[in-house]
């Protein structure tokens, strides 16, 4: 049926002469009292693809209203989510049917106001309630680091409960991860495999700063049968910038607090055939005292290698063994020869304030030894060791030219099309 015109009555203003106040109240009339007029009850007149608040809706499926009376026309609605989240829809030029354009998350209530108009110009009003079926699948997330301090070179991770392989069901998924700074710096989700993600930003975290991380998966489509459900946020801070640089080629460590060189450290790095790894480290762990076997990294018991030792004040940077620790045996050494199995050894004071001034998420860097870099992510947070435009190609947004808005905000962003009247 084709859009018909509606014709309106308008009272005429005969005499500008009339004083103003008889004047406002004869153009008045009828109009001014329809437009502040409560709506009327358009139930009679609204129909939906489902009953409302009796039968689930299936969120795969667009939510579609319609007006029943010739009479009538839509001329506004508005659906929001439990939390106050409009959904995208559109409105047909004649006025007389609307329908959902984003999808509609599962497990969610939805309140779908319509708004309608008459013959004569009457407002009218219905409102709907509208519950979805629930998942056959969720997927969450779980951030870490756990809540607290933390060094500025610490990622956030976050491991899915389900590994996620599609490119666009990626992009959803990245999307609704939010990391939130203050101060706002430029940082990106990286896909470490198909279940977990780093995030980072293009430089250090500022010192002092403040990093909130949560999910907006909740009810989210991410493919078919598979919704989001929900992760529990993270809060973390950022202490002084705490940074120690090896050379070990020099044999000594530099320890920099917020810039300013704070200690020289004579050190030992690791020996021939066991070099010490380059790169950017970040501190993994403290333990004030660890066994340490050779057998724990494949070097046979009994053999010139092999050791077994009782180390103290150990500060771990990789998975694999790597510490920062008092060696006593090797301060001999310590300042003029590398001569460890791979970590870094100091004097048992040294070893003790390094442990003692550094958290975890600092940095540790090794620079000219013979070892090979460290990786990104296989033994620890190696994450600095990959340049900028590299970590960027490993986000499913990495269109979007370093923004983390995508899919799931826009399918939930209140814009100008989550309500929309007809053109006519």
């Amino acid at each position: 049926m084709s859009y018909r015109p509606r014709t309106r009555t308008v009272l005429s203003c005969g005499l500008l002469l009339v004083p103003l106040a008889v004047s406002t109240a004869a153009c008045g009339g009828s109009a001014s009292e329809q437009l502040s007029a409560n709506p009327y009850d358009a139930s009679d007149q609204i129909t939906a693809n489902t009953p409302d608040g009796k039968k689930k809706a299936d969120p795969d499926k667009p939510l579609e209203v319609s007006v029943k009376d010739s009479d009538a026309r839509i001329t506004d609605v508005t659906a929001t989510d439990s939390a106050g989240r409009f959904i995208r829809g559109e409105l047909s030029a004649d006025g007389r049917h609307w329908r959902t354009t984003g999808p509609l998350a599962a497990g969610t209530r939805y309140t779908v106001r319509v708004d309608t108009e008459d013959e004569d110009g009457s407002p009218g009003r219905k409102t709907l309630v509208v519950n979805t079926t629930d998942a056959d699948g969720q997927l969450t997330a779980t951030f870490g680091p756990e809540s607290g301090e933390y060094g500025v070179g610490q990622p956030v991770t976050a491991e899915l409960s389900q590994p996620i392989k599609d490119a666009e069901a990626r992009a959803v998924v990245e999307s609704a991860l939010k990391v939130d700074s203050m101060p706002r710096v430029e940082g990106s989700w990286h896909w470490v495999d198909d279940k977990k993600l780093h995030f980072r930003p293009k430089e250090y975290w500022p010192a002092h700063a403040t990093i909130s991380v949560h999910s907006n998966l909740t009810g989210l489509k991410i493919a078919k049968g598979l919704y989001g459900g929900q992760s529990k946020p993270v809060k973390l801070t950022t202490g002084d910038r705490v940074e120690a640089v090896t050379d070990a080629a020099a044999h000594q460590m530099t320890v920099k607090r917020n810039g300013q060189s704070i200690n020289t450290i004579p050190v030992t790095t690791g020996k021939p055939g066991f070099s010490t790894r380059n790169g950017v480290k970040v501190v993994l762990g403290k333990e004030s005292f660890v066994r340490m076997r050779s057998s724990t990294v494949g070097i046979a018991a009994g053999s010139s290698d092999s050791y077994d030792l009782p180390v103290y004040w150990a500060t771990r940077v990789t998975w694999s063994g790597e510490y920062v620790h008092a060696a006593p045996w090797s301060v001999g050494s310590q300042g003029a020869a590398n001569v460890s199995h791979g970590c870094t050894g100091m004097s048992t004071g040294n070893a003790q304030w390094f442990f003692n001034t550094v958290r975890v998420g600092d940095l540790v860097t090794v620079i000219n030894s013979g070892g090979d870099t460290m990786t990104p992510f296989d033994n620890g947070f190696g994450d600095w060791n990959m340049p900028w435009k590299e970590w960027r190609a490993g986000s499913a947004l990495k269109n979007t030219a370093g923004s983390t808005t995508g899919a799931a905000e826009r399918q939930q962003d209140p814009g100008s099309d989550a309500r929309l009247r007809p053109r006519i």
